[in-house]
């Protein structure tokens, strides 16, 4: 039975893919910073799907949090997939932001990548397989005015799974990214109804995408069935690019 790690789990886009690994047979490392009840009820949840599921609160975007939740994915054995979902938002003038705040939507978004993979791909490349997927945004593609930042930390994201794709190919292990747009998470909540209305008339499929949807792309880019798909940034938007 394979085990799948994946960051940010506890809710939104990143507790849909653990039920995806699940319902296929996965092993499931959870993880999360604040809502450890949630990630704790998703355990349970996922558990009764026949597998085995354990969570680790921790900030992964520290090398300390990110060794803990290899530690408990060890215990279940093994990374053999890595989804690297955590991430934070920020929307705003960019000079009004204070530098510390730009500093922790970097290391959350693109440190927390770094960290991680540095510690998946050794044994990965030892077993000669594995599979990692990034979840990036289309701003990381596009650029968003007051998204300067974030746009900046996903744009990294992109790049450096581009680069690692072509660097591990030789090795077996897969690398690749998803580009979402606008998805029905708590990061849209910060929208008001006329706003949600004026976005969705730009998407060509006339609405917001589920965290479902994006499970889907991420499991498939895990999977066999996409043995032949590495360094690639698959944009999931509805059309919007």
């Amino acid at each position: 039975m394979k085990t799948v790690i994946i960051t940010g789990s506890s809710r939104g886009i990143g507790l849909a893919t653990a039920r995806k690994f699940a319902e296929n047979g996965y092993n499931i490392a959870l993880n999360c910073v604040e809502r450890e009840e949630n990630m704790h009820l998703a355990i349970k949840e996922l558990s009764a799907f026949g597998i085995r599921a354990d969570g680790c609160v921790a900030d992964v975007s520290t090398e300390d949090g990110a060794q803990r939740l290899f530690e408990t994915a060890e215990k279940l054995g093994g990374a053999d997939a890595l989804v690297n979902n955590a991430g934070v938002e920020l929307y705003g003038l960019f000079c009004d932001a204070p530098r510390e705040i730009n500093q922790r939507v970097m290391a959350v978004n693109f440190e927390s990548v770094l960290n991680c993979c540095r510690l998946a791909v050794p044994g990965m490349v030892a077993r000669k397989r594995g599979a990692i997927v990034n979840v990036s945004s289309i701003w990381g593609l596009a650029g968003a005015s007051c998204e300067s930042v974030y746009a900046a930390s996903k744009g990294a994201v992109n790049a450096f799974t581009r680069s690692l794709g072509k660097e591990l190919a030789p090795s077996g292990v897969r690398i690749n990214a998803v580009a979402c747009g606008a998805v029905e998470t708590d990061m849209l909540a910060r929208l008001s109804d006329d706003e949600r209305s004026d976005f969705e008339r730009l998407i060509p499929m006339s609405r917001f995408g589920s965290p479902r949807e994006i499970a889907e792309v991420i499991f498939f880019l895990a999977s066999d069935a996409a043995s032949y798909v590495t360094g690639q940034v698959i944009t999931a938007d509805g059309g919007f690019l």
